[in-house]
């Protein structure tokens, strides 16, 4: 198996352990028994079990900031601010399904997660917010939210709310799917600035 594959195997391999066992669980062991392979062949591609982790927690962040890039936009554009709220809802939760066991890390951390897992976490969360704030901005001077609204309470709680809809989908993905959510937003959206207030 080539060097780059097999990394990416035995960084799959701790992954499933983290799920499955949690942080506690987590050993060179128990990640060669995953990947069925011995000891050694981890130490040829990673020194220690320090190092395997800090490799696992940087593929899985360029993962979901590749994800979050695609969720809401960075810059306004030129679109409907409520469209694009609606749509980063659905694009948020199709990237959520469409890396489950990435997207757990960061939604449903686990007893014991370690505290470089947890500021990678909190950073990714500082970023979203971020854009969601411009995306509230541009709807209020677009008109379409108050212009005394607190922008940074405003997209704490939409950020919240996605959040919790991300976990949903993740525990009991059969009740709450990305279109159950996509329905829902779009309800709220037309309850609350009917056709004709916005677009």
């Amino acid at each position: 198996m080539p060097p780059e594959q097999r990394r990416e195997q035995l960084i799959d391999a701790a992954l499933s352990v983290i799920l499955e066992q949690g942080y506690e669980g987590v050993s060179i062991e128990a990640i060669a028994r995953e990947a069925g392979v011995t000891r050694p062949v981890i130490y040829d591609h990673f020194p220690n079990l320090g190092r395997l982790l800090h490799a696992l927690i940087e593929r899985e962040e360029s993962y979901s900031l590749d994800q979050l890039a695609h969720v809401v936009p960075s810059t306004p554009g030129e679109d409907d601010p409520m469209d694009v709220l609606a749509g980063s809802v659905r694009r948020f939760l199709d990237a959520v399904t469409a890396r489950p066991a990435t997207w757990r890390i960061i939604l449903l951390p686990l007893e014991g997660t370690p505290a470089i897992v947890r500021e990678h976490v909190e950073t990714h969360r500082k970023g979203i917010l971020e854009r969601i704030e411009r995306l509230v901005r541009w709807a209020i001077d677009r008109d379409q939210l108050p212009r005394d609204l607190d922008v940074e309470l405003a997209a704490r709680a939409i950020r919240d709310l996605g959040e919790e809809a991300g976990r949903m989908v993740l525990t009991d993905p059969s009740r709450y799917s990305p279109d159950r959510y996509e329905r829902f937003v779009q309800s709220v959206i037309n309850l609350m600035w009917p056709k004709g207030m916005h677009g």
